[in-house]
C-alpha cells in the first residue's frame, strides 16, 4: 500500500480517510501492522543536513587561491631541494585551515545540541492500547492523540476534537492559535491555515484535546515538502567570497606572470635553472600575502566570539562578514518581531467610546476595571490556577492574556469574585463565536458573555451606564471595527443579571440573550520591547527594513507601522496578490512594498530573489518552518534559537539564541567592522609586501646574491604581517560605522576609499582644526574653544 501526503485529505470525512489508509478509527493500528508500514514508508523523519567530518570541514578552508598559490610554490620547492621552506609553507597552510575549521566544528556542535532539546515522543494508540512510541516511528493510519502542550508529531486528519486549538505559527506565521473542528471541508484549494480539520507536523496544541489518523510522515509531509524545497534552493556567495576570490585570482595571475618572466630573463641572462627556479619561488612568497588567511580566519572566529556573547551562534565564519553588506532586512513578523503570545492591548467600555491606552504603568483606567473583571469572569480555561502552581501561564491564549491584563492592573482573579459559585459553562463554539459562564452569587446569579463582536452585540439589548432606549447596535460595532482595523483581534464582553432563581438549563438562548454590553477588549501579539529600536537604528544605518509574513494582512500593517517599518508611501501586498505578478513587474515594484502578508513558502523566495535581482544583499530572519527556503536562498539567514524549528535552524548562517531582533543589528556593526578592518590589513600587506618584492626581483639583475631565501620571507612576513594582522582583528569600530549606506554589491575589495581612508581621517582631524582656527581668527571663539 502507498500512502502520500499529495491527497486532499481535508475534503474527505474521517470515515473514508480510515478506510483508504485501513485503519481503525477506535482500535488503530496493530503492532505488526504498524512494523511493516515503517519498512514501507521509513522514518518518520525529513531529510536534513549530514555532519560533516573534521577532514572534510578543514578540507573545505583550502579552497582559495591564495592557499593553493602558496602550496604550488612549497611543491616547487620540494622539487628543488628546498624542503624546509616548502614544510614551512604547508605548515602556514595547515594552521590557516585549522583555525576556520575548528570554529566550524564548534558551531556545528552546538546546533546539534539545539537539535537534541527538540527531540518529542507521540502518543498514539495501537491494538486497542494507549502507549507512547518514538516520533521517528510514527506511520501512515496511526490513530494518534493530542493534548495542550503536546506537539504534532505527523499530519493527520483530525477525527475528534475537544475545544482544540493548535498554534500554526510556524507553518503558517498565524499568531493566533487555530480552532480545530473534524467537519469535511469542501474548498478543494484552501490553504493550509483554512484547514481546519488538519492538524500537522512541526506545529504545537495549546489548549483542548483530540485525536486523528496520521496521513502522512516523513518527506510526505507538507514539513517534508518545504524540506525538499530547500534541496533546490541554492545560497548564493556571500559578499567577501566575491571580493576575495578576483582578489585571490588576479594576484595568482599577475604572481604567475611576473615569476616566469623573471624566470625567462633569469636564464637568457645565463643565470642557472636552481637559482632562478629559487628567485621564482622568493618572489611569490614576497608577492603573497600570507597572513591574509590566518588574518581573516582570525577576525571571523573573533567577531563569531563577539556575537556570541551576545547570545549569536555564528554557523558559518563567513555570515560574520555578510551581515554586515546587508543593504535590505525581511523579517518574519511572528515570534521575530514580535512576542508570539496574545496581550490585552487595548480597552474600550461601553458608553464611552474607544480609548486608546487605559493600561498604563500597571494601572488600569478606573472605568475599564468593570469590563476587564467581567471579562476574567467569563475565561474558563483557569489559566490564573494553573500559573500559580506552575509559574508559568499556560491555558488558551486569549484567556491567558485577559487574566496577565488583570494581573498587571493589580486585580487578584483569584479573589475578587470569591464566594461565586460557576454553575453553567458554555464552551466556545466556531458556529455560536461566543462562549458563556454562568455564576451564583450572594446577590442572585449572573451570567458573563465573550465572543466575536457581532455575536455578542446582536444579544445584547443595552449598553451599560445607558438607558435601553439609547443602545444602538451599529455604533457599537464601528468601535469594534476601528479597532480591528488596528490589528487588534477584538473580544466583545457582556452580562445579565438575575435576583431571583431563573429557569436557568443549559438552554443557550435563555442564558445568551438580553445581555448588556460592558465593552471591548482588544488582543493583540505586541512587538518585541527592543525591536522598534533595532528597527530605527537599521534605517539610520541605510538599510530596509521588509515584513514578510503569513498573518493577516491588516495585522501585519499595525505591527509594521508601529515599529516604524511602513509608512503611507509603502504598501502591503499580499500573497495572492503577489501570485499576478510576473518577476519584471514584482522588480519594478518592490521598493515601494513594505509589508507582504499571506505569503507561501516559495513566494518568499521569489522576494528574496527579486531584491537581489536589483543588486541588494538580502538578510531574511524567521523561526518557522515555512521561513527555512528564504533562509537559505537569502545572502545571509538568520533563525530563532528559541522558538526556531530545526528546519530553519540548519537553514541559517546565524541562530539567535535569546530571539531578539535587536541582537541583528549588533551583527550588523560587527561584520561592518570586521570588514573594515580586513581593508586595512589588505592595504597594510600589499605595501609591505612590495618592497620585498622589488628587492628580491632586482637583485640577480645587479649580480647581486638572493638577499632573502624564501623561508626567511615567509619568517619575514608572518612576523611583520601578522602580529600587526591581529592587532587590526582587535581594532573597534569607526564611529561612523553604523551611519554609513551598506557597500555596493559590486564593490571590489580596492574601492577608492580604501587608499583615501587614512587621508580621509586626517582630512577630518583638519578639517575640524582648521574650522576651529577660523572661528578663532573671526573672534566667534576664543582659543580656549569658550565662546
Amino acid at each position: 500500500m502507498t500512502v502520500t501526503g499529495n491527497k486532499n485529505w481535508h475534503t474527505n470525512s474521517a470515515q473514508r480517510v480510515a478506510l483508504e489508509l485501513k485503519a481503525d478509527l477506535d482500535q488503530g493500528l496493530d503492532s505488526s501492522d504498524a512494523a511493516q508500514r515503517l519498512v514501507h514508508h521509513g522514518p518518520n523523519e525529513t531529510a536534513r543536513e549530514r555532519s560533516r567530518s573534521i577532514i572534510s570541514h578543514i578540507a573545505s578552508q583550502f579552497t582559495d587561491t591564495i592557499n593553493v598559490v602558496l602550496l604550488a610554490a612549497a611543491g616547487i620547492g620540494a622539487i628543488t631541494g628546498e624542503v624546509e621552506d616548502a614544510l614551512a609553507i604547508v605548515a602556514l597552510v595547515l594552521l590557516n585551515g585549522a583555525v576556520g575549521a575548528l570554529q566550524s566544528v564548534r558551531a556545528e556542535q552546538a546546533l546539534a545540541e539545539l537539535r537534541n532539546l527538540g527531540a518529542f515522543r507521540a502518543t498514539v494508540i495501537r491494538g486497542g492500547d494507549r502507549m507512547t512510541v518514538p516520533v521517528s516511528e510514527v506511520v501512515p493510519g496511526d490513530l494518534a492523540l493530542l493534548e495542550a502542550g503536546a506537539r504534532v508529531p505527523a499530519d493527520m486528519r483530525l477525527t475528534a476534537c475537544v475545544q482544540l486549538k493548535i498554534s500554526e505559527a510556524a507553518l503558517t506565521g498565524e499568531s493566533l492559535p487555530v480552532d480545530k473542528a473534524v467537519a469535511t471541508l469542501a474548498d478543494v484549494h484552501a490553504s493550509l491555515a483554512e484547514r481546519t480539520n488538519m492538524a500537522y507536523i512541526g506545529t504545537s496544541v495549546d489548549y483542548g484535546r483530540g485525536s486523528g489518523i496520521v496521513v502522512a510522515t516523513g518527506m510526505e509531509t507538507d514539513l517534508g515538502k518545504i524540506a525538499a524545497l530547500l534541496k533546490n534552493v541554492e545560497a548564493p556567495r556571500t559578499p567577501l567570497q566575491k571580493r576575495l576570490a578576483p582578489f585571490g585570482r588576479q594576484l595568482g595571475i599577475a604572481i604567475a606572470i611576473m615569476c616566469l618572466g623573471f624566470f625567462a630573463a633569469g636564464i637568457a641572462r645565463g643565470e642557472s635553472v636552481p637559482l632562478m627556479l629559487l628567485t621564482s619561488i622568493s618572489l611569490a612568497v614576497a608577492a603573497i600575502p600570507e597572513a591574509l588567511p590566518t588574518v581573516l580566519t582570525i577576525m571571523l572566529a573573533l567577531g563569531a566570539r563577539n556575537l556570541a556573547r551576545r547570545c549569536a551562534l555564528v554557523r558559518k565564519p563567513s555570515a560574520i562578514e555578510t551581515i554586515g553588506s546587508v543593504s535590505h532586512i525581511c523579517t518574519d513578523k511572528t515570534g521575530t518581531l514580535t512576542l508570539n503570545e496574545m496581550h490585552a492591548v487595548d480597552f474600550a467600555p461601553s458608553g464611552r467610546g474607544r480609548m486608546a491606552h487605559v493600561l498604563e504603568g500597571g494601572v488600569l483606567d478606573q472605568e475599564a476595571l468593570p469590563l476587564l473583571s467581567a471579562a476574567v469572569s467569563s475565561c474558563n480555561s483557569d489559566a490564573g490556577a494553573r500559573e500559580r502552581l506552575t509559574g508559568r501561564w499556560l491555558g488558551d491564549p486569549t484567556e491567558v492574556a485577559i487574566w496577565r491584563a488583570a494581573v498587571d492592573a493589580a486585580i487578584d482573579p483569584g479573589t475578587f469574585n470569591e464566594g461565586w459559585r460557576r454553575i453553567i459553562e458554555l464552551p466556545f463554539d466556531s458556529k455560536r463565536m461566543r462562549m458563556t459562564v454562568v455564576y451564583q452569587t450572594s446577590e442572585g446569579f449572573t451570567a458573563y458573555m465573550k465572543g466575536a463582536p457581532e455575536a455578542i452585540v446582536a444579544r445584547c439589548t443595552s449598553a451599560s451606564g445607558e438607558p435601553a432606549i439609547a443602545f444602538d447596535r451599529a455604533a457599537r460595532l464601528a468601535i469594534a471595527a476601528l479597532m480591528a482595523a488596528d490589528g487588534e483581534r477584538v473580544l466583545a464582553v457582556s452580562k445579565r443579571e438575575w435576583r431571583s432563581s431563573p429557569l436557568i438549563d443549559r438552554d443557550a438562548e435563555l442564558v445568551e440573550t438580553g445581555h448588556t454590553l460592558l465593552g471591548f477588549v482588544g488582543m493583540q501579539d505586541p512587538p518585541r520591547p527592543n525591536a522598534r529600536h533595532a528597527v530605527d537604528v537599521c534605517k539610520a544605518a541605510g538599510i530596509v527594513p521588509v515584513m514578510i509574513t503569513g498573518d493577516h494582512p491588516v495585522t501585519a500593517r499595525a505591527i509594521a507601522r508601529s515599529l516604524g517599518i511602513v509608512a503611507d508611501d509603502r504598501s502591503v501586498l499580499t500573497g495572492p496578490e503577489l501570485e499576478t505578478l510576473s518577476d519584471e513587474a514584482l522588480a519594478q515594484k518592490i521598493g515601494s512594498i513594505g509589508v507582504f502578508a499571506r505569503l507561501d513558502p516559495s513566494q518568499k523566495i521569489r522576494i528574496v530573489q527579486a531584491l537581489q535581482a536589483r543588486g541588494h544583499c538580502v538578510a531574511v530572519t524567521g523561526d518557522g518552518i515555512n521561513d527555512a527556503p528564504a533562509l537559505t536562498r537569502a545572502g545571509i539567514g538568520v533563525a530563532m534559537g528559541m522558538r526556531g524549528t530545526d528546519v530553519a535552524r540548519e537553514a541559517a548562517s546565524i541562530v539567535l539564541l535569546d530571539d531578539d531582533f535587536s541582537t541583528i543589528v549588533a551583527g550588523i556593526k560587527e561584520g561592518r567592522r570586521i570588514y573594515d578592518n580586513i581593508r586595512k590589513f589588505v592595504r597594510y600587506a600589499l605595501t609591505c609586501n612590495t618592497a620585498e618584492l622589488c628587492v628580491v626581483a632586482v637583485a640577480p639583475f645587479l649580480g647581486l646574491p638572493l638577499p632573502l631565501l624564501p623561508i626567511q620571507i615567509l619568517w619575514i612576513n608572518l612576523v611583520t604581517d601578522g602580529l600587526p594582522g591581529l592587532a587590526l582583528a582587535a581594532e573597534p569600530a569607526e564611529p561612523d560605522v553604523m551611519r554609513r549606506s551598506p557597500r555596493a554589491t559590486g564593490e571590489t575589495l580596492f574601492a577608492a576609499r580604501m587608499w583615501a581612508a587614512d587621508r580621509m581621517g586626517i582630512d577630518r582631524h583638519v578639517g575640524r582644526d582648521a574650522g576651529h582656527a577660523s572661528l578663532c581668527f573671526e573672534g566667534r571663539i576664543s582659543r580656549s574653544g569658550k565662546p
